[in-house]
């Protein structure tokens, strides 16, 4: 599987990437003073600066924050100090029980970066995880992020869920459903439309020229001739024969229990799985900590942590940022392949 990553000979002049406050009550700020520790491509938060420097105190992080004005003074600012851009909280927070109240500062938090991204002053947004039942309180509307991300980019923008990291990428057709509303929802054409994202955006965000794509049965040993389930013959295989007729490298369905091994991995870019455990369990195994969610079909780069606000831990000093970083990475690893793809005549 062709990951890109980043190198000295990929454009360095991209702006600086726009991270998200997320849940304030939950682990983001904290993560976030962590990977500024850590260096990389300059990023900046819309955040509360006085609430960064109270985690950064309390946790004896030790890490200067500054409040900027703009992503410009951002840049400038980003080797000696984790730069801010103000969005101040409506009252304080308490590690691991959100405030509805600040609700509507994390929603604006949102916006403003993906506003800064949509003019070309930010690279991407890399959003920290939300509470969205606090969200709810405050009438928001939507399912979650990549809704309401999907929203922002206006009309005409779809949004498809894809988790990455090193050794795989896996997309979920169906997300957050039970399982048995799930499989009622499949279809031939979302199974196509998620595909076809797929495509698009692993040739534009990600430098691979001709994507190889496989798609999952839903049954086990994907429905075995029809006699574990019709699914794979009704739903799945009409699909990619469509697919291919589109010129669209896309084959299956193959047995989930066998697709994820590492010999198997080797022979597609992108696994496109029926439901939300199967794409999440595969890719969570392998690189629980390395795991990145993508919202591809935008027209802004958008990377989050592929884990939750995590209240049982907030407050105590022990998250890790591993899965921010790579998701600080990826982002930018994406904004120097659209650049490239972008001066290409």
């Amino acid at each position: 599987m062709n990951v890109r990553t980043s190198s000295g000979a990929l454009p360095d002049d991209i702006a600086p990437l726009a991270v998200t406050m997320g849940e304030p009550a939950g682990i983001g700020g904290e993560i976030v003073l962590k990977a500024w520790r850590r260096g990389g491509h300059p990023f900046f938060c819309v955040d509360d600066p006085d609430r960064l420097r109270h985690i950064s105190t309390g946790y004896g992080l030790a890490v200067p924050v500054q409040e900027v004005d703009s992503p410009e003074d951002a840049r400038a600012v980003f080797s000696k100090a984790l730069p801010v851009i103000a969005e101040r909280l409506a009252v304080i927070v308490e590690p691991g029980h959100p405030a509805t109240a600040n609700g509507a500062c994390v929603r604006r938090s949102i916006e403003r970066a993906v506003a800064l991204t949509q003019t070309g002053r930010a690279a991407g947004v890399v959003t920290n995880p939300i509470h969205k039942h606090s969200l709810y309180q405050t009438g928001f509307e939507f399912p979650g992020h990549t809704e309401f991300l999907a929203h922002l980019a206006g009309a005409g923008a779809t949004s498809v869920m894809m988790l990455a990291c090193p050794a795989l990428r896996v997309i979920p057709v169906t997300v957050h459903l039970p399982l048995a509303d799930a499989i009622g929802a499949l279809s031939s054409e979302r199974i196509a439309h998620c595909c076809r994202v797929a495509a698009s955006a692993l040739k534009r965000d990600f430098g691979i020229a001709h994507p190889r794509i496989a798609v999952s049965g839903l049954n086990p040993h994907a429905g075995e001739d029809g006699d574990m389930g019709g699914e794979e013959a009704a739903i799945i295989e009409p699909a990619i024969a469509v697919l291919r007729r589109e010129g669209i490298d896309a084959t299956g369905p193959h047995p989930a229990d066998a697709m994820f091994s590492e010999r198997q991995r080797a022979g597609y870019d992108v696994a496109v799985c029926m439901y939300h455990d199967q794409a999440l369990i595969p890719i969570k195994t392998l690189d629980f900590d390395g795991a990145v969610n993508i919202t591809l079909g935008l027209p802004f780069v958008r990377t989050s942590p592929d884990h939750g606000t995590a209240f049982d831990i907030a407050g105590q000093g022990i998250a890790r940022e591993h899965s921010l970083l790579a998701a600080l990475r990826m982002a930018t690893d994406m904004a120097r392949a659209r650049a490239i793809a972008a001066a290409q005549p």
